[in-house]
């Protein structure tokens, strides 16, 4: 729902604007996680499901599937890779021994934030390189930009 005040321009310049920005901000993260980091890093799949894993701890495979929106076949697949490499570890539901609640392992917890220290690390940086307008402009936007993530993606977070 948008405010009859809001000109249509405009809400096409932030759209578009967030659509260029977002993804780049990723990549541009992402590498500098990628060259300080000492282990190798999942594919991108791996890594979504390891964080979801994180949030969610005990979740089953089908509410991983649904909050990914990826196909439960392929989450399953995604888990036994991890599983076998000891990220990830699943067990068995007391009440029905065909469900298997996932559970991050001791190590895959230390590394998952290791990474979010460095991704921290680095916007923090970056962040003092704008200005106070700036800064207090980004920290406004957060409760938005979580409103937008939900109602694109009503299962993330």
């Amino acid at each position: 729902m948008t405010d009859s005040s809001t000109p249509r321009r405009d809400i096409d310049r932030v759209a578009s604007g967030l659509a260029a920005c977002l993804p780049a901000l990723h990549r541009a993260l992402d590498r500098q996680v990628v060259a300080r980091y000492p282990h190798p890093k999942p594919p991108e799949g791996q890594l979504a499901l390891l964080r979801f894993v994180a949030q969610r701890e005990g979740a089953t495979v089908r509410e991983a599937a649904e909050a990914l929106l990826m196909k439960p076949n392929n989450v399953s697949a995604l888990v036994s890779q991890l599983t076998e490499r000891g990220d990830l570890e699943r067990r068995q539901d007391s009440a029905d021994k065909r469900v298997a609640h996932l559970h991050l392992t001791a190590t895959s917890r230390r590394r998952l934030s290791e990474v979010r220290e460095l991704e921290t690390e680095f916007i923090r940086h970056a962040l003092t390189s704008l200005t106070e307008g700036q800064q207090g402009a980004l920290g406004s936007a957060l409760d938005a930009l979580d409103a937008l993530t939900r109602h694109l993606h009503p299962a993330a977070r």
